[in-house]
């Protein structure tokens, strides 16, 4: 016979195990699949499974020795750091599909027409089976207007499988970054006086909450931004991890 007691105990370890269940499934984190390789500033090699993405690639052909020729190019702006035209040409290509906003299209040769996935601000669009979503990057400091107007430039969210990645391209703290929802790495630029500050992009992070933060794009005309500065703000949200990849290799 089993008393009041034994059912007692055997209840209590049954809920536990159950809790522990739960608690397990909760924490558990997917490993991510996409593999990112910093090439300079802007410029990232974008991994993930049979798929190869070049984010403005810029530097040359040699910058991209030993990687993969892309499927997927997606580039951000007309600024030569972005849409680099010279880079493009010595990049074999044959099996890409260039993902641009009008202003760019419209500035690349004709050479490239027949590749280019025209997409603007708001607009979603699946390449190669890959959803990627036009954001906004614009400025709104009255000095830095004439660095990049609201409408011309994308930043992108590229989603693959369950992870969705956010590049900003050149923008300031903007409502339409802060309002981002479910981001699990962010490339967030912050260099003046073309972008913004260190502290504004950190108070956009901890206003969206990615999971991965990747400081990018922070040389500006006086020098490297203070990235240590950046981590130390956004480490009030300890849920927000910073990661610091090598974006400037030649600089000591």
């Amino acid at each position: 016979m089993i008393n009041c007691k034994t059912q007692k105990k055997e209840s209590i370890e049954i809920d536990n195990e159950l809790i522990n269940e739960v608690t397990q499934e909760v924490v558990k984190t997917p490993k991510s699949d996409a593999q990112i390789d910093p090439i300079a500033h802007a410029t990232a090699v974008l991994s993930w499974k049979e798929k190869t993405i070049y984010i403005d690639p810029a530097g040359g052909y040699k910058a991209f020795e030993g990687k993969n020729p892309p499927n997927i190019v997606l580039i951000t702006d007309i600024h030569g750091d972005h849409m680099n035209i010279d880079t493009l040409d010595s990049l074999n290509l044959s099996q890409a599909e260039i993902v641009v906003p009008q202003a760019v299209a419209e500035k690349l040769p004709a050479s490239y027409t027949e590749r280019l996935v025209i997409i603007n601000n708001g607009e979603i669009k699946e390449v190669q089976g890959i959803p990627i979503e036009a954001i906004p990057m614009y400025n709104l400091r009255e000095e830095a207007l004439k660095f990049h107007k609201k409408g011309r430039g994308n930043g992108y969210i590229i989603t693959l499988g369950k992870e969705r990645i956010y590049f900003s391209g050149d923008t300031e703290d903007i409502p339409e970054m802060r309002n981002l929802k479910y981001i699990d790495k962010a490339f967030v630029c912050m260099n003046l006086p073309y972008t913004m500050t260190v502290e504004s992009a950190a108070d956009a992070v901890l206003e969206f909450k990615p999971k991965q933060v990747y400081p990018y794009h922070y040389r500006g005309s006086n020098g490297l931004s203070d990235v240590t500065v950046f981590k130390k703000i956004v480490a009030k949200n300890p849920e927000i991890e910073v990661i610091q990849l090598d974006w400037y290799p030649d600089i000591p």
